[in-house]
């Protein structure tokens, strides 16, 4: 059956600039990191993909290697745009990004010019598309001139493969850095995409500030601390959870100590008639310099919860405060090594 999207996709979804720059973003976006690779029934990232366009979000986030296997979630994503999507291009911001591991030999990970726009060129032909939105960096490479990165990027737009360009996990420090190359070249950094949650707070004592004073947007991932921030974990760690798969979530997180915060701040959760879900997205998007929140879905039903966040984004001063006693460093940044250089 031809997808047709409900003509009132925009009525209620929120939309913010990011940084000084023409791009808007929904406040809520979806990442196609999980659950659209090839291990999973593509008729359910079909469902969730139709009613995330539905309900105005309008950006899905990829990478060269999200799936499994890598590049899987960028070919079944190619799929989708050809059977659903085409007609609404236009409409669309689509990202991806070169910087984890690919494929083998010196040339298949980090940020060279040669794996850089190899990565890029691979990716717009998973995808079956002639450019993507938005461009990423998705590490810092310490072993690279930044000036060969940056350039890479530059070139991507300079070629028409790339509208825009963005970097990921860098310190506030390196961002600095490629904001300045970037704009000595004259291509703009639009966006930064670092971890942040109730539970990883590294971005506020600087890269806040400097992506506000540069006029940067920024999009946070992993908002929910990759499932810690919902009801999955509230007693302990279920079966076929992602922190019993051994994956990107270690068990060992998953202790006292952690649940303990994640009780308390689900109380705080309930009183205001909320998930815990939906609180972790209300208060990463309190700040006015936090662009969007990107939240990954297993179905529809998780999705829908986790956009209806909207309908109550005010925390008040005595909530905010109480949540700060209960929201602290839970050794979630798994991206550390790239933001601390």
């Amino acid at each position: 059956m031809t997808y047709v999207p409900v003509d009132d996709r925009y009525k209620h979804m929120r939309y913010r600039r990011s940084g000084r720059s023409g791009l808007q973003l929904p406040a809520v976006s979806l990442g196609l990191w999980q659950n659209f690779g090839f291990d999973r029934p593509l008729e359910t990232s079909r469902a969730i993909v139709r009613r995330a366009f539905d309900l105005g979000i309008t950006h899905l986030d990829l990478a060269n290697n999200y799936g499994p296997p890598y590049g899987s979630a960028e070919t079944n994503f190619g799929l989708l745009m050809k059977q659903d999507l085409s007609p609404y291009r236009d409409e669309l911001i689509v990202s991806s990004k070169a910087g984890y591991d690919m494929w083998p030999g010196p040339y298949g990970e980090w940020g060279s010019r040669k794996y850089v726009l190899a990565s890029l060129d691979q990716s717009l032909e998973r995808m079956g598309l002639d450019y993507v939105d938005i461009f990423y960096s998705h590490r810092f490479d310490p072993d690279t001139p930044l000036e060969e990165t940056m350039g890479a990027l530059d070139t991507a737009v300079r070629h028409g493969k790339a509208l825009y360009v963005g970097i990921s996990s860098y310190s506030a420090a390196k961002t600095r850095e490629a904001h300045a190359i970037l704009h000595e070249l004259g291509t703009p950094l639009v966006i930064h995409q670092p971890s942040y949650s109730m539970l990883n707070r590294w971005i506020e004592p600087d890269l806040l500030d400097a992506l506000g004073e540069l006029g940067v947007g920024c999009i946070v991932f992993s908002p929910l601390a990759q499932g810690m921030l919902t009801d999955k974990y509230l007693n302990g760690i279920p079966e076929g959870s992602r922190a019993s798969r051994h994956g990107s979530l270690s068990p060992d997180l998953i202790n006292e100590q952690s649940l303990a915060k994640v009780r308390a701040l689900n109380e705080i959760a309930s009183r205001r008639g909320q998930t815990l879900a939906q609180l972790a997205l209300a208060w990463a998007l309190r700040d006015q310099r936090v662009t969007s929140t990107l939240i990954g879905a297993s179905s529809v039903e998780q999705l829908e919860a986790n956009v209806a966040t909207l309908d109550d984004l005010d925390l008040s001063k005595e909530e905010l405060e109480e949540i700060d006693r209960y929201a602290t460093d839970a050794d979630l940044n798994l991206w550390a090594a790239s933001s601390e250089t």
